[in-house]
């Protein structure tokens, strides 16, 4: 549904979504293999808030990881709404200014600045919390003026719209064919309160649910338009965060998957205690769920209780591993290093963690404390909240910070050798692809299916098979994988691998931050770039 609100002034409202920081997670060293692809994956909220406007409203939607907006787009505008997160801080303020280079109100919404709104003072419009009460007091104020104001504002959810009210994103207003992933919402919220995580305190942590038949019109949507994204990811916080609701959903998916012949695969996020729930992993299976990012953090136990996430501890790791693979589920995982816990094992134990597991995809990361979490408040009263951006955190660690970079350095190191990647994609044609259901043809071959593939089978065998300094250990996976017949793990091994390994290399080098959650320091990248040309 769009904003009930009535409105007398005809606007323009110019939504723009700005450019991503590189992390390991947005593979955007492999967007050139794909032939047009440009970004990960579409921005929901922000989409959302573009299809609520009042329908008398024009607007124009700009995600800068495609093409950056223009002056044209300024000059086109009344006002610019703008969302993003943390990690996007340095992007978000750029977009402002160059609104109020031309003139315009700048309005800023999304979990950043709803989490901290103190970071934003250069904005007129602050919108607090998700889609609801708030968003119909900026409508009409942007109703009555679009005059930018002498005080920067603030518009405060109270009252939130409910996620079966909510309108479906609109996908129509950006090109799907130029992102890797399609997104697709069914819940929001998240029962955990894990220490580090921000999502409870800005969500909830009562799931709110969309309807299935909410679900299956946005899927329509998607694959109408072109040349759209071979899988899409459920943005959820916690795809089981309400196992009741998420296995009444699921054969509603797993029938409009039959109903279209299976044009979609799908990744979620969730935690691993689902390896408890047999019936909705097997529903899973059947709708064509391909990947779940789990949020593992660390294989020692003593640390998991020490981030109140004991519920990955409800099922040994290794089994619920193991049984997430037995449907089809490719684990990849979220690892965090600088725990309080850390001791000098602790590197070894997540090295011995990543080869006994063989999830091939694991984001490392730093501890960082996020505004809005019990992490934040508890170091706050510790004193141990750092604001230098030189630091690869703001965290003051109990370990020394050098040491605890020098451990994640190592890690990723470990994890991301050719040989080692490619052994734990190997295990993966063993332990999971041969657990995944077989879909129809007729859902596949579709000309853009054809072509695309044509496109990454050949850039795959020239950029990794032919030119690249791992092709021994590409193709001794690539054939244990097609002699058992999995063409498409040979595509995504090779994919996958193109930007997980020159990522490292270039992380290594200095030229990406080991928190994923703050921007790296100018002057620090800059002198990384300095000595490795001095060298």
């Amino acid at each position: 549904m769009r904003s009930t609100v009535p409105v007398s002034s005809s606007r323009r409202i110019l939504c723009v979504f700005p450019a991503y920081t590189p992390s390991f997670g947005t593979f955007s060293h492999a967007y050139p293999l794909m032939g047009g692809v440009k970004a990960f994956m579409p921005p929901q909220g922000l989409l959302v808030i573009a299809a609520y406007m009042p329908e008398a409203w024009e607007v124009r939607f700009v995600d800068e990881n495609i093409a950056r907006a223009g002056p044209e787009d300024f000059a086109w505008a009344d006002a610019v709404f703008v969302s993003g997160m943390h990690i996007q801080e340095g992007q978000i303020h750029e977009i402002g200014r160059r609104a109020h280079a031309a003139g315009k109100v700048a309005v800023l919404g999304g979990p950043s600045v709803s989490g901290a709104p103190e970071k934003y003072p250069d904005f007129d419009y602050l919108h607090l919390g998700e889609i609801g009460d708030a968003t119909d007091r900026l409508i009409r104020r942007l109703d009555e003026t679009v005059a930018v104001p002498t005080e920067p504002e603030r518009f405060e959810t109270a009252d939130r719209l409910a996620l079966a009210d909510f309108p479906a994103p609109a996908y129509e207003r950006v090109p799907l064919k130029r992102y890797l992933i399609g997104s697709l919402q069914f819940s929001s919220g998240c029962p955990y309160r894990c220490e580090f995580c921000d999502i409870p305190q800005l969500y909830g942590r009562q799931p709110r649910l969309k309807t299935p038949e909410q679900l299956c019109a946005e899927l329509d949507a998607i694959v109408a338009q072109p040349a759209h994204p071979a899988v899409v990811y459920f943005v959820d916080d916690n795809f089981i965060g309400n196992r009741k609701a998420t296995r009444e959903m699921l054969p509603h998916l797993v029938e409009w998957q039959k109903r279209n012949n299976y044009p979609l695969q799908f990744a979620c996020e969730a935690t691993l205690n689902m390896a408890k729930q047999p019936e909705i992993l097997e529903l899973m299976r059947q709708a064509n769920f391909m990947t779940v990012f789990v949020g593992i953090e660390t294989p020692e136990a003593d640390a998991l209780k020490g981030i109140d996430k004991t519920h990955n501890a409800a099922v040994p790791m290794y089994e619920a591993i193991e049984t997430l693979n037995s449907y089809g589920l490719e684990v990849t995982s979220g690892i965090i290093l600088g725990l309080d816990t850390d001791s000098d094992k602790s590197e070894q134990n997540l090295i011995d963690f990543i080869d006994r597991s063989a999830i091939p995809v694991l984001t490392i990361n730093l501890l960082q404390a996020l505004p809005k979490t019990p992490l934040w408040d508890r170091l706050e009263r510790e004193g141990r909240l750092v604001h230098d951006a030189s630091l690869e955190s703001n965290v003051l660690f109990k370990r020394p910070h050098d040491e605890v970079v020098g451990s994640w350095r190592r890690a990723i190191a470990h994890a991301y050798s050719p040989e080692h990647l490619f052994e734990r994609f190997k295990r993966q044609c063993d332990v999971t692809y041969p657990n995944r259901i077989t879909t129809p043809t007729a859902g596949k071959l579709t000309f853009t299916n054809l072509r695309r593939g044509l496109i990454l089978g050949f850039n795959i065998v020239t950029q990794v098979g032919l030119h690249s300094d791992y092709r021994r250990a590409f193709w001794r996976a690539a054939g244990y994988a097609l002699k058992r017949g999995q063409i498409e793990a040979v595509f995504n091994m090779g994919f996958v691998a193109h930007h997980l390994i020159r990522f490292t290399r270039e992380a290594l080098r200095g030229e990406h931050n080991a928190s994923f959650y703050a921007a790296q320091d100018k002057a620090k990248a800059e002198a990384a770039a300095g000595a490795r040309q001095a060298a």
